[in-house]
């Protein structure tokens, strides 16, 4: 029985609804689902009634979530105790960053500041492999990396999915609406990184598209953040996706955001030492975790 699991369960039982308690837990509907799954197998009860319309905790679930919340309960006063030693220290924490990390970044910091404030932050901006590269080397303290399923020597922990948005011309048909069905962009030239630059991103858009049920056209390819939504507002029609995240702190008059249908996101991950971990690991992860304090 794993700690994730038992918050994925109060929360649900507190929603009674498997899209609002992703909502909550900034991951994917699905993998609400699956962890939830794995309980009630542990467990040997189901946890849940469940039927298209309602969720609704069974007698097993009722007695279930006070017990729940009071090994959450402890688990955060345990946290606590050790963050109150570890806030003291002073220090220099050296942190990679991902292009697109927009306000999780802003939240993440602020949150550190609160609860270590005398760290200070040093960013790195920095190619993937060059990043985790450096925190192999203890050259920095920890990295956040999308599109990693493993590196040697170091310690990959989820912190956070992002969703995707497609940013398409403000003249589009399509951006009167409030979500976008993939399938309706199929005739309008897609630009996306090269696959140097980004395959993981390349390959979840590419195969979202083609469960939509089409092959994108692919215009020249992503260059700048800036030079790309100009020529997806003003230039040739052509469409390409943002971090909803990013999307959110822009500007961009001649462009709109429209999140897919059918939702599409990728995992933000913290890269540590394996064998040495920065002191104030915890801290960090409970800055990352944006609904600690809520």
């Amino acid at each position: 029985m794993e700690l994730r699991q038992l918050r994925y369960f109060v929360t649900l039982a507190e929603e009674l609804h498997f899209g609002r308690a992703a909502e909550r837990l900034h991951i994917v509907q699905s993998a609400v689902s699956q962890q939830i799954r794995r309980l009630e197998r542990e467990l040997g009860v189901e946890l849940f009634d469940r039927s298209p319309r309602t969720v609704r905790l069974t007698e097993a679930g009722q007695l279930f979530l006070p017990e729940a919340r009071a090994v959450l309960a402890a688990e955060g006063r345990a946290r606590a105790a050790v963050a109150g030693l570890l806030a003291g220290r002073s220090g220099t924490l050296r942190l990679g960053t991902s292009e697109g990390l927009g306000e999780h970044l802003d939240l993440v910091l602020a949150a550190l500041a609160r609860l270590a404030p005398r760290v200070s932050v040093e960013l790195t901006s920095a190619p993937t492999q060059a990043r985790l590269d450096r925190v192999r080397a203890h050259e920095l303290d920890a990295t956040f990396v999308r599109g990693v399923t493993e590196s040697p020597e170091l310690r990959l922990i989820p912190v956070w999915w992002d969703q995707l948005v497609v940013a398409l011309p403000a003249g589009h048909p399509l951006a009167a609406r409030e979500s976008v069905d993939l399938a309706g962009l199929a005739g309008l030239p897609l630009r996306l990184a090269a696959r140097a630059r980004n395959a993981a991103l390349r390959d979840l858009v590419l195969s979202a598209c083609r469960a939509a049920g089409f092959d994108p056209v692919l215009a020249p390819p992503f260059t700048t953040l800036q030079d790309t939504l100009a020529l997806v507002g003003a230039g040739d029609p052509s469409w390409t996706v943002l971090y909803q995240s990013h999307a959110r702190r822009l500007s961009a008059p001649l462009v709109v955001f429209r999140p897919p249908e059918t939702p599409v996101s990728m995992g933000t991950l913290l890269a540590v030492s394996d064998s040495n971990p920065p002191w104030c690991l915890d801290l960090l992860l409970r800055s990352c975790d944006h609904d600690h304090d809520r």
